[in-house]
């Protein structure tokens, strides 16, 4: 199970989510999400947890404890939306070049 992890502190590492996580069971993997620009921690990242039973309970334990001075937000990860799902325009139909 993909597991979303938001409120990060700036200071926390993939290296801390993946020793939190994996007290409750197998970490296939763990990242911090840093900006590109600048190094900087995006304040979220993602868990990969192979037992969704082992995930689930981790989502439950963790959500909403405190994590190196922010109380971090726990669930479960959303698919990523397809690029085209909104349209390519904002979800605004446009009618140029329809008449």
């Amino acid at each position: 199970m993909n597991i979303f992890v938001a409120k990060l502190s700036s200071r926390t590492k993939s290296e801390d989510l993946e020793q939190m996580f994996g007290e409750f069971g197998e970490v296939t993997s763990a990242k911090v999400i840093m900006d590109r620009e600048t190094g900087n921690s995006k304040r979220f990242g993602f868990v990969e947890m192979s037992n969704d039973d082992e995930a689930t309970t981790a989502i439950e334990k963790l959500d909403d404890i405190e994590l190196d001075g922010s109380h971090i937000v726990v669930k479960k990860a959303r698919p990523r939306e397809e690029s085209g799902s909104r349209g390519g325009n904002g979800g605004h139909r446009s009618y140029r070049n329809r008449y």
